[in-house]
């Protein structure tokens, strides 16, 4: 137990200041897709004219999103919502335009405040806010304090384990307590959150790990048997030549289009990556989730020129590593459970803030405690051998 406290002590003390950064913009970013969603759409919404009527070609949408742009689309998504537009995309950097799918009318961009918002925010979750090259160096201190983080929930609850198991003892380390002093009251926070949260912060933190590190995704892989897949090689952009070229090539995609809806029937959004005008191939994404649900998520590959199925993915047909790997990922955040899951990882991430705060207070208060101790010390061993005050000897 001592071994396992003297470990844990300074590992959050150097790794504190990090994680709490990391805990505080995690639970900011806890609702992004919902919240850059409404932000988005709010203002744009886009109920049919009649409950039969079907949205226009998808090829208009994209024209008329390309001309009001002045550049060339990335990608179009279309959602099962009929009240919500069309979704044209510019790259990942760039603001998305929405449309009216009904109607074809160019509505407006998505909200830049809000993305810039949550964009500045997951600068400081991944990188502490570093730019370009120092990214590098910001990601190895992040993943270095997300082991260092698992380290902690891990020896946490073994230090939190009574050392004998009675109401009494129980009781003081599981719930919170009144009127206790600003030590005690810390030391009683620190046990109940570390223990209410354990559980689901374990697996939060674990997932952070298998992101920062590429030898802990390799690991997801072997351990369930399987060999890790290689590192992707930078492709090409296939987005290249997408635009005007290409929207004129995409007459019969509603064809394809209507394919795609066909084959998941609950689906909540199809998008597809637009492909350069001489690609033989269309690959459609379909969601019938939240959106970081991978279990619920697919990919269709059609042939362009005869619409038929070149490729289905359900998650169903991915390997176990494979699977496991993309229910990681998604844990972090808690979306593979949906909204619940994300309350879920968003309250423990407030529970890793005070976990962090009040282990600092605790440290900070034991280091007084020892510098005062020392200088007690210190001016009892220069008293000895001195002679009493006059006083002391009346």
């Amino acid at each position: 137990r001592k071994i396992f406290f003297w470990c844990h002590l300074p590992v959050g003390v150097i790794g504190g200041v990090v994680i709490l950064i990391m805990c505080v913009t995690g639970v900011l970013l806890a609702y992004e897709k919902q919240i850059t969603l409404w932000a988005d759409t709010h203002n744009f919404k886009s109920a049919p004219p009649s409950a039969e009527a079907r949205h226009l070609p998808v090829a208009t949408l994209i024209e008329n999103a390309r001309n009001s742009r002045g550049a060339a689309p990335s990608s179009i998504m279309l959602r099962s919502d009929p009240s919500l537009p069309a979704e044209i995309g510019f790259g990942r950097e760039t603001t998305p335009l929405f449309v009216n799918p009904y109607t074809g009318r160019v509505l407006g961009e998505g909200s830049l405040q809000v993305r810039s918002f949550f964009r500045t925010v997951t600068d400081w979750h991944r990188w502490l806010g570093a730019k370009g090259e120092n990214r590098s160096v910001a990601r190895a201190i992040t993943g270095a304090c997300n082991l260092g983080f698992l380290f902690l929930v891990i020896s946490g609850f073994y230090l939190w384990w009574p050392r004998s198991w009675n109401l009494k003892s129980v009781r003081n380390v599981v719930w919170f307590k009144r009127g206790l002093s600003a030590k005690a009251r810390d030391f009683n926070w620190h046990n109940t959150i570390g223990f209410w949260s354990a559980v689901p912060l374990f697996i939060v933190v674990l997932s952070a790990v298998v992101i920062s590190y590429t030898w802990a995704g390799n690991l997801v892989y072997r351990i369930v048997g399987e060999t890790p897949p290689a590192p992707r090689a930078n492709q090409p952009n296939a987005n290249a030549g997408a635009g005007k070229d290409a929207a004129a090539t995409f007459t019969d995609l509603d064809n394809a289009w209507l394919r795609a809806e066909q084959q998941v029937t609950d689906w909540q959004t199809i998008s597809l990556p637009l492909p350069n005008a001489s690609a033989p191939q269309l690959t459609f994404n379909i969601d019938s989730g939240t959106g970081g649900q991978p279990q619920k998520r697919a990919q269709l590959v059609l042939d362009r020129a005869t619409g038929d199925i070149v490729r289905w993915e359900p998650f169903s047909s991915s390997s176990r590593g494979r699977q496991l790997r993309s229910i990681l990922r998604f844990a972090h955040t808690g979306e593979v459970l949906g909204i619940a899951g994300q309350t879920i990882a968003g309250a423990v991430s407030i529970g890793g803030a005070v976990l962090v705060l009040t282990g600092l207070g605790l440290a900070l208060r034991r280091c007084f405690a020892w510098l005062k101790s020392r200088v007690v010390s210190k001016q009892t061993v220069t008293n000895v051998g001195k002679p009493l005050p006059d006083s002391v000897g009346d």
